[in-house]
């Protein structure tokens, strides 16, 4: 099993920024690709983000493209979602996923997931 912990949500006027992070334990982290899903009331969990297992690879949904990046460390097991120029559509619980590979999870495919992080993007 893997267990996985958002932190880095909260509350951010439009424009701002936040970095969001996942930690996880119980089985190797580097052995899977990672990603980021969103999911805001009243619609499906969506993809974010994701990264390969080497962290060369990255994608990104259109709707994010230049304002967000992902990225990880393996040696502390740990991935990120660093948001920039935050707009009051991106609104939602985050959720970090990992799967065995980064196409799987752009598709949605994915073994473990976390409880999520709040995100509000307000005035």
């Amino acid at each position: 099993q893997v267990q996985l912990v958002e932190s880095g949500g909260g509350l951010v006027q439009p424009g701002g920024s936040l970095r969001l992070s996942c930690a996880a334990s119980g089985r190797t982290f580097s052995n899977y690709a990672m990603g980021w899903f969103r999911q805001a009331p009243g619609k499906e969990r969506e993809f974010v983000a994701g990264i390969s297992r080497s962290g060369i690879m990255t994608y990104y949904a259109d709707s994010v493209k230049g304002r967000f990046t992902i990225s990880r460390d393996n040696a502390k097991n740990t991935v990120y979602l660093q948001m920039n120029s935050l707009k009051p559509e991106d609104t939602a619980v985050y959720y970090c996923a990992a799967g065995q590979v980064l196409a799987g999870i752009r598709s949605g495919k994915y073994d473990y997931w976390g409880q999520g992080t709040q995100v509000t993007v307000s005035s």
